[in-house]
């Protein structure tokens, strides 16, 4: 089950904090042998980021049709012979791999979102996740798309996707998610870092509940990355 635009039906959101200096072997490590035989397990990758403003931060998400296929497709990896032969030389960058959002797609990607630009072409993909008190109602992402998107739109960003809170059980307990949040997720390719970003994020025109706050991540991609 996927919305328009082939985003998978749950998707994790993956923040790892890694050790100092360790940003570049863990990216090779999971680009050269750990990526291919996640998706040879039922998982679909999507974005794989650095994240530019925290230099042990490394950033990524992927999907799966549902959550009892998350489960099947993460018991197939985690134990497996890849993760068996590579976990201690991943493990051994990370400081903390518990910070995960377990998320469902809410906006179809742009049209133009399949065409990853030429190297250099932009800046980067901008990633936007919103801290609300309580449950949104299911009309926000349209919202969003109509009142607050076309701020980025005009300045030439391209919707990846939004993402809302999925609060179904983890089928898959040996990778704790945070739990109990309401958030809503987007990310965006961008010609250029607007100016003031931070502050753009939401706009009081929006509608409904304003968020608590926004957290921004400008994200440079893998070499290998869809996004």
């Amino acid at each position: 089950m996927s919305l328009p635009g082939s985003l998978p039906a749950v998707v994790e959101l993956r923040r790892y904090l890694l050790h100092p200096g360790r940003r570049d072997t863990l990216i090779g490590l999971f680009e050269g042998s750990l990526a291919a035989p996640q998706e040879a397990c039922g998982m679909r990758l999507l974005g794989r980021f650095a994240d530019l403003d925290a230099p042990e931060r490394f950033v990524w998400l992927r999907g799966f049709a549902d959550m009892q296929a998350r489960r099947r497709a993460l018991q197939a990896f985690y134990g497996g012979p890849v993760w068996r032969r590579h976990r201690d030389a991943a493990n051994a960058t990370m400081i903390d791999s518990d910070d995960v959002l377990l998320l469902r797609p809410v906006l179809a990607p742009d049209p133009a979102a399949g065409a990853r630009p030429a190297d250099g072409a932009a800046a980067g993909v901008l990633g936007v996740i919103c801290h609300f008190d309580a449950p949104f109602d299911a009309a926000l992402p349209e919202r969003f798309r109509a009142q607050a998107w076309p701020y980025w739109r005009n300045r030439g960003a391209v919707l990846l996707g939004g993402f809302a809170s999925e609060h179904a059980r983890n089928t898959f307990p040996a990778l704790p998610v945070r739990e109990g949040e309401h958030v809503f997720a987007w990310f965006a390719r961008v010609p250029a870092w607007p100016e003031g970003a931070a502050a753009a994020v939401w706009h009081a025109d929006a509608g409904g509940p304003a968020p608590r706050g926004c957290e921004t991540m400008r994200l440079r991609p893998t070499a290998a990355s869809p996004w």
